[in-house]
């Protein structure tokens, strides 16, 4: 009985031994992914080839295309962003805008990884719950955003400019819109914020034409805070008007606003009220 017993705690043993080896192996497996860029290039590799396998009829440029275009020409730890999902079944939409004007375009939400810590992963960045990234991101690597306009043709891509965008995660989707009477050119750029319990807008204008490196300004509104697109000194640059909100214990109000206009020449908005104080989108 003694044997059987003995024999028994052994086989447990042993189980428990290999068990704790696999979760090692694969942690092991998952960190230098994480920190390995040859690494995490043969993966997007691989998996590039399989999304081309199941894509069946394809167009020269399209978003694979763009894909593989990111993954030779960026640095390690660059991604092409995708939109939250809608629903739970949902397929995820790349994040990209092809628009046709004096030539063929394509606007692009891509992240990278900041140098010096793991590589980012893109579900790490996108919707809701990864909007608290940005009170403390170092865990799960920094992501960098950018909109990108690229122009395309039967070369492949070539980049126009890159505009980075002030935020760590939480990306949700964007919007090809126009402002103003003159129907300027801009693209909404939105994400969630846990942390404002609402969302954030960054809104890219292209008042120079859209070639020329375009304009930031930030939109949002949350339980106590809101900002509003505006045109407050009737030029060709987007204002807003920022809210102050009163709290009583039973609801939340607004009680006052303040326009900001972009003073040109300073490339700073500026409080119509107390000039010494600024925003820089």
């Amino acid at each position: 009985m003694k044997k059987i017993l003995f024999g028994s705690l052994v086989i447990i043993l042993l189980s428990m031994l290999l068990t704790s080896c696999g979760k090692k192996e694969e942690e092991s497996q998952g960190y230098d992914a994480a920190f390995s860029d040859a690494r995490d290039k043969r993966i997007q590799e691989y998996n590039l080839e399989v999304q081309k396998d199941q894509a069946g009829q394809r167009s020269t440029n399209d978003t694979l295309a763009l894909k593989e275009h990111i993954l030779h020409n960026y640095p390690a730890g660059s991604y092409l962003v995708y939109f939250d999902r809608s629903n739970t079944y949902g397929v995820p939409r790349p994040a990209v805008i092809y628009y046709k004007a004096d030539a063929s375009y394509v606007f692009a939400v891509v992240a990278k990884s900041k140098p010096g810590e793991r590589l980012i992963e893109t579900k790490n960045i996108t919707g809701y719950e990864s909007s608290f990234i940005n009170l403390d991101s170092t865990k799960l690597g920094t992501a960098f955003f950018y909109l990108t306009l690229f122009t395309y043709d039967e070369n492949g891509f070539q980049m126009v400019w890159e505009k980075e965008i002030p935020m760590h995660g939480g990306f949700n989707r964007m919007i090809l819109k126009t402002w103003g009477p003159e129907r300027i050119l801009f693209v909404e750029v939105n994400f969630e914020d846990g942390i404002i319990v609402g969302h954030r807008n960054y809104n890219i204008f292209m008042n120079n034409g859209i070639r020329q490196m375009p304009h930031l300004l930030e939109t949002y509104e949350g339980i106590s805070r809101k900002r509003t697109i505006a045109n407050v000194n009737k030029d060709n640059y987007p204002d807003y008007y920022e809210y102050t909100f009163y709290s009583l214990s039973n609801r939340i109000y607004p009680v006052d606003s303040v326009a900001f206009f972009w003073d040109k020449k300073r490339q700073l908005y500026v409080n119509t009220r107390n000039p010494r104080q600024t925003r820089p989108y």
